[in-house]
């Protein structure tokens, strides 16, 4: 059986980095992520980001999907010397420099130079492969012989996102095959297919993140985001949405969308007017804009529903109500206008977790102010402010930004529903629906509830299977 070293992401939901062990000179790197939160313990924050493992075998870096917290390790990687090809789909390979750039210039260096010699040696190694097509990864012929083979298939999480199938041929002739989940998507979400089980494997590297949690399904949680930003915006504020610049502004974009053309649809029909219609719907933030633009380009990858949008006319990530915010100097004013005036209006900014980026000056500009709302969209990892404003707001506690203590009197509002990734039910289905189930589980990117959790409904279903299977739970 195959040995996997975790370098990350093993108990915890960020720093994504797993060795693949094909022989003793053959190895395959699945994601380098970095770890956020509670993951990235501050005493040793900068050698968290040190390659420290041994590279020398390293013959390849396969990349589930862009997110920071499993790609954003790869300046270092490179850093230590890996020059292997960098594999990954067709629009992650489009994604990922606009990622390595943004994160070269927060925690890395910001010489122009630099940065644009390290983003051709990126360009120079990143290996696109379509869907559903096996590609060779190692070949050895000689005396001892294997052969390793990756194919990518659609995850569903953000687009490009992929889980990987391994199939190594061992000398003897035999035959093992390793998959991993990367993120998978939670089904009906927007822009993007959900994810479809292969057909089996021996061992299964599986993400946990919602192992213990169950989804509200697609009409439930549109539902449940407009109610709360017409909530908000009754009391005469702002809607703060903390949000990644890839996946989930653009899904909540196709989202918003939807809401507005029901709207002027009932306008229409001589319904009273809905302040949707002139709703500001702004977009803070420089990168969020640019992956929104490259969502445009690679409208083949969307979803049977978005393309039917598409051929009606509609433009779901680029409508009337949308406004988006380029320069710094732009934000402090947005900023500053929405706070004092209490003018309506949604705002998406990063990042996602609260952990830095524009959506901070937002929270310590409204945060004290009751008439704004904080809406929570997706899952707030242990030790970021995001948690803590989540867990501390709705019972009028405070949270500390940039060592300032702020008391939360804004609304707080989280809807799990707009997750990207699979809940409980989405997670056992992967597996359920596989033809041939694998032996052997590895539970990782997940908090040690969320993967007992898991473990213990695994088990259960194998067992009403008769079935038996080995669940390794963060090792």
């Amino acid at each position: 059986m195959l040995n996997i070293t975790h370098h990350g992401g093993a108990k915890g939901v960020t720093g994504s980095c797993h060795q693949l062990t094909l022989d003793s000179e053959h190895s395959l790197l699945i994601d380098c992520g970095l770890f956020q939160g509670e993951d990235a313990t501050e005493d040793d924050a900068f050698k968290q980001l040190q390659i420290e493992f041994d590279i020398s075998t390293v013959k390849a870096l396969v990349i589930t999907h862009v997110h920071i917290d499993h790609v954003g390790r790869l300046p270092y990687l490179l850093a230590a010397g890996f020059k292997g090809p960098i594999i990954c789909s067709i629009p992650s390979a489009k994604l990922l420099p606009l990622v390595i750039e943004d994160a070269l210039k927060i925690g890395f260096t910001r010489n122009a130079q630099l940065i644009e010699r390290f983003q051709q040696q990126l360009e120079s190694q990143i290996v696109s492969v379509p869907y559903g097509k096996w590609h060779t990864v190692v070949e050895k012929t000689e005396q001892g012989s294997i052969t390793t083979r990756v194919k990518l298939k659609r995850a569903g999480h953000i687009l490009g996102s992929s889980y990987i199938e391994v199939a190594h041929q061992y000398p003897n002739g035999e035959k093992e095959r390793v998959i991993f989940s990367g993120d998978l998507g939670a089904p009906y979400a927007p822009l993007l297919p959900a994810p479809k089980s292969p057909y089996g494997c021996e061992q299964l590297i599986l993400e946990s993140t919602y192992g213990d949690q169950q989804h509200p399904d697609r009409r439930q949680r549109r539902a449940t985001l407009k109610h709360a930003i017409e909530q908000a915006l009754t009391n005469g504020g702002t809607v703060m949405v903390p949000a990644f610049s890839i996946g989930r502004t653009q899904e909540l974009l196709y989202e918003l969308e939807g809401i507005i053309y029901e709207a002027e649809r009932n306008a229409k029909r001589g319904l009273p007017k809905s302040q949707w219609q002139a709703l500001e719907i702004i977009v803070d933030s420089p990168l969020a804009a640019r992956f929104t633009q490259v969502y445009r380009q690679l409208k083949p990858y969307w979803d049977k529903e978005a393309q039917r949008r598409l051929r009606s006319g509609r433009h779901p990530l680029n409508f009337d109500n949308l406004y988006t915010v380029e320069s710094h100097e732009a934000h402090e004013q947005t900023v500053a206008y929405l706070a004092n005036t209490g003018r309506p209006a949604l705002v998406i900014a990063a990042s996602g977790m609260c952990a830095g980026g524009r959506i901070m000056n937002y929270l310590k500009a409204m945060l004290g102010d009751e008439r704004h709302q904080v809406l929570f969209v997706g899952y707030q990892g242990a030790g970021t402010p995001g948690r803590a404003i989540q867990q501390y707001g709705p019972q009028g506690g405070w949270v500390e930004i940039d060592g300032q203590r702020i008391d939360i009197k804004a609304g707080v509002t989280s809807i799990s529903g707009y997750s990207a990734h699979a809940d409980q039910k989405g997670l056992l289905n992967f597996v359920k629906r596989m033809r041939r189930w694998p032996h052997t589980i590895h539970l990782v990117h997940g908090e040690q509830t969320a993967r007992s959790a898991l473990k213990c409904e695994l088990e259960a279903m194998y067992t009403r299977k008769g079935k038996v299977v080995k669940v390794v739970n963060g090792e």
